[in-house]
């Protein structure tokens, strides 16, 4: 009976944020809260939902506080010089350029938002590739790939998600995978080089373009004079976290209080950059609080252990041993499937508690997810808005891009699989 009232659960979560009938937030409190009162666990579910959200409650501060970090530093233009720089650098020749773009990317994804990072590279890069000759695709290619990457940092939302999923801290999750995430960047840099060499050999002899100008107009909020000071904050909040001094929501918290004060010292600037970015964050802690109930009475009335007795009695011991690999393997196709919401808070906890019961680490199932679902996968995939906002800056078809796209990102998942399991993350 549990184990298919918690099926029901989940069916219905999925159904309803995948056909967009509510929000997730809703979705997440009232499915739950409905299916545990058919369970008869009416009277245990205030504790149930208060200890879902009390084990979640460092990350949903995390990433508020990450969030109007990044949010502060790029409304202060710390990235402005270093993209000048850059695209200066790469003159005229289409692999510099490519290059460049990758790099870009991959900076100004910082803040975790697809949508900042193709609003503030597309626009600046579609001129360049017009005058050389490049093509567009080519431009929408490697900024997904970048971005998608990028997107497995802590303070990313399906990193965020899988932790809240499964009861653990980001830095947890992130830090055994730290090298082969590295290696997945280093694979984009590589397929960034060889897409503009291709370029380069398909333009033929390259016509001299004018070196980048960076735009003269004065922005009242960007802060120049403070560009190493803003450099030095994130690498050290950055270097905290990677090494687990702090907790992640101890380290943003005191970064973004110090890049405000130095940044705007102004109380009334100070309210204004808040506000500025206020939605974003308050949208996803409370997506990250609801699925705190979500989970919270999944495992308190007990269904998930229900569900994950009911799968292991019908898996082969052989496939279930083999879970992390499997999830790693169709995490970045899942991404054309199922949004973050439903994935991470419906499917994940679900495998990694049937990965439990095969004596399997359910860190690892976490792990291999990230790898691919909606990290990879977000900036091709149909169900999120960024990737329509990509095609459209860079005014090329959604079909074009997937074609183009999807195999490569397939190819960067794998390759941060193959290391993690080379160097024993992931187990086979």
């Amino acid at each position: 009976m549990l184990a298919l009232l918690g099926l029901l659960t989940i069916l219905l979560l999925l159904f309803l944020v995948i056909t967009k009938r509510t929000s997730p937030v809703i979705a997440l409190i009232l499915v739950p809260v409905l299916t545990g009162i058919v369970a008869g666990q009416l009277a245990g579910l205030p504790g149930m939902i208060a200890d879902g959200i009390q084990s979640i409650a460092p990350t949903g501060v995390m990433f508020v506080f990450a969030i109007l970090f990044f949010g502060i530093l790029l409304d202060a233009g710390t990235f402005q010089p270093i993209i000048g720089k850059l695209l200066n650098i790469a003159g005229n020749d289409p692999i510099k350029i490519a290059l460049a773009t990758a790099i870009l990317s991959m900076l100004v994804h910082l803040d975790g938002s697809g949508a900042v990072t193709f609003l503030v590279v597309i626009p600046a890069l579609v001129p360049i590739y017009d005058q050389m000759g490049m093509k567009r695709i080519t431009l929408a290619c490697i900024v997904a790939l970048a971005a998608g990457t990028m997107n497995i940092l802590p303070w990313g939302g399906p990193t965020i998600r899988a932790a809240t999923a499964l009861n653990v801290s980001v830095t947890e999750l992130f830090n055994p995978i730290l090298i082969p995430f590295l290696f997945g960047l280093l694979t984009v840099m590589v397929i960034a080089y060889f897409l503009g060499k291709s370029e380069k050999s398909r333009i033929g002899e390259i016509q001299p373009s004018p070196d980048f100008q960076e735009n003269n107009s004065v922005n009242e909020l960007h802060r120049p004079k403070l560009f190493w000071v803003n450099i030095f904050l994130i690498i050290a909040a950055v270097t905290v976290l990677i090494l687990g001094w702090a907790p992640p929501f101890v380290i943003f918290m005191i970064a973004f209080a110090i890049a405000l004060l130095i940044n705007y010292p102004s109380l009334a600037d100070q309210k204004t950059r808040i506000d500025a970015h206020a939605k974003e964050a308050i949208l996803m802690a409370s997506i990250l609080f609801a699925a705190g109930c979500f989970t919270g009475i999944l495992k308190g009335t007990g269904m998930m252990d229900a569900m994950a007795e009911s799968v292991q009695s019908h898996l082969p011991d052989q496939l279930g041993t083999q879970l992390p690999l499997l999830t790693g393997l169709i995490a970045m196709p899942a991404s054309m499937l199922f949004d973050p919401d439903s994935f991470y808070f419906g499917i994940l906890p679900l495998l990694a508690s049937t990965a439990e019961h095969f004596q399997v680490s359910a860190l690892e199932v976490g792990q291999a997810a990230i790898m691919g679902q909606m990290t990879t996968g977000f900036p091709v995939s149909p169900l999120t808005g960024s990737t329509f906002l990509l095609i459209g800056l860079a005014g090329v078809d959604l079909g074009d891009h997937q074609k183009k796209t999807i195999p490569l990102a397939f190819l960067v998942t794998l390759v941060i699989l193959t290391v993690s399991i080379l160097m024993g993350i992931i187990s086979v």
